[in-house]
């Protein structure tokens, strides 16, 4: 990505900056709507109930329109049921959706890259004996919309608990039971909702709505999957840590063997994690699940044979079906294979402009740091850089962003602006150019801070395993 009168990756680097026709009036309707969920919709005030007739009247031009103006109805009058807050939840992700692609249009021109085809829905999930399973937890999510968030209390919010230990055995529950049991644990840790000086209003009504749709008939529909054969060629690592769980997530660029145009890949692992493991520590938990890391942190390609991937990009990581590569540097990647890399099209509920994570070059800057943080102008214009992003299990830092002439980032949109999250940049030392990747040490390393931080975690990981073992063998 570099400005339009440069050459390079970027074609048109202002579009980024440029006004969305209709995102503003999109996000205030859903803003209105969570806002009227915050003192819930059991008995609605006239502030919450012109939120819930705002939502209505943003879809009232689409298919939802009916449904859910006879739910706003029916919520504003107190005598909303499952299947109107159901309606509710649809039209709000419906407006997500939109803006997402929206803004995913948006990119796409800008970079200029092809995107594929959308691939047909996979079959319903889940089995005839869950339904019950899943009505139990549209009405405890109800339970929840009618009492807001400044209602919710402890005996509230466990309720959710017999739900997910009879869900979590059941696979084709498992991605509603761990959605459920991790919004119920944030909801516990802030009980009693009348207490609370700060709700983080957008990201409780996105897993609000969220998991309830997930609840509904073939929501979570078997992924249509194909296989990959072919070169894989790393560009950068993100890393997502919490403090139970983590998860690395490897963003490639896929050749196919036969020829056939490249496209962008996904691989990710993720590990459960106690609390003290930090660091490049946690490289230890996720080596285990995904042998592409050490590709990674060793600069090579890994090579395919009928590797599963989903229509959504993502590779169905099994170790068999890969071996290692020849070396292959990500920035040339970036620079060569990247900007003809096809995008995968977005299933339909995963459309959120929180999930926009787009892999860029980025080039021809002038990196700034200031108050504010650290920013790449481009064009003219300020792109503010997400250098809280930037894993501390690695050697990148944002003193080696500022320092950086080119930069593997992925282009993300948060809070009405685009950001990049740097993976890797290059910059020069000594008159020489030099890479810093945010997941070096993702396969080991030799560099004495790195060495030092998988040294002390060691015990915990250890401690860790052992523990697991012991309850596996009683």
């Amino acid at each position: 990505m570099v400005p339009d009168d440069e050459g390079g990756g970027l074609m048109r680097a202002d579009l980024l900056f440029d006004p969305v026709d209709g995102l503003d009036e999109a996000l205030a309707a859903v803003d209105a709507f969570d806002a009227a969920l915050v003192g819930g919709l059991l008995r609605p005030q006239p502030g919450q109930a012109a939120g819930v007739v705002e939502l209505a009247d943003a879809v009232a031009g689409t298919p939802l329109a009916a449904r859910v103006a006879e739910a706003a109805d029916k919520t504003v009058a107190g005598a909303a049921g499952e299947d109107h807050f159901v309606a509710l939840a649809a039209a709000r992700a419906a407006l997500l959706g939109s803006v997402h692609d929206a803004l995913t249009a948006r990119v796409t021109e800008a970079v200029g890259r092809p995107v594929a085809e959308e691939a047909a829905p996979g079959g319903a999930g889940g089995a005839d004996h869950a339904a019950n399973l899943l009505a139990a937890a549209r009405s405890w999510l109800s339970d929840l919309a009618r009492a807001g968030w400044q209602g919710i209390d402890h005996e509230l919010v466990g309720g959710a608990a017999p739900v997910v230990s009879a869900m979590l055995p059941d696979p084709a529950l498992r991605r509603q039971a761990m959605l459920l049991d991790g919004f119920a644990a944030e909801l516990a840790a802030s009980c009693p909702g009348a207490t609370l000086e700060r709700i983080p209003v957008r990201r409780w009504a996105d897993l609000w709505s969220r998991a309830l749709l997930l609840t509904l008939p073939g929501a979570t529909g078997t992924p249509v999957a194909e296989t990959a054969t072919g070169r894989l060629l790393p560009l950068g690592i993100d890393v997502q840590e919490h403090a139970t769980a983590v998860q690395a997530q490897v963003h490639s660029v896929f050749e196919p063997a036969d020829g056939g145009a490249p496209r962008l890949v996904r691989a990710a692992a993720s590990a459960p994690k106690p609390d003290t493991v930090v660091g490049a520590g946690l490289w230890q938990l996720l080596r285990p699940h995904l042998s592409l890391l050490t590709a990674v942190g060793e600069g090579r390609a890994m090579d395919l044979d009928a590797m599963p991937v989903t229509a959504e990009g993502d590779l169905i990581w099994d170790d068999a079906h890969a071996r290692m590569g020849e070396p292959a540097d990500s920035l040339a990647t970036a620079r060569v294979a990247l900007p003809t890399a096809a995008a995968a099209a977005t299933a339909p509920l995963d459309r959120h402009p929180a999930r926009i994570a787009v892999p860029v070059l980025l080039e021809g800057y002038e990196a700034e740091q200031d108050d504010d943080g650290v920013a790449f102008r481009i064009a003219g214009h300020r792109l503010p850089v997400d250098t809280d992003r930037i894993p501390a299990a690695g050697p990148l830092t944002a003193e080696a962003v500022a320092a950086s002439g080119a930069c593997i980032a992925l282009l993300r949109w948060d809070a009405g602006e685009f950001h990049a999250q740097p993976l890797a940049v290059e910059r020069t030392v000594r008159k020489k150019a030099v890479a810093v990747h945010a997941g070096a040490w993702a396969g080991g390393t030799t560099d004495k801070a790195g060495v030092r931080a998988e040294k002390a975690a060691t015990g915990a990981v250890d401690a860790l395993r052992e523990r697991a073992g012991r309850l596996l063998r009683n």
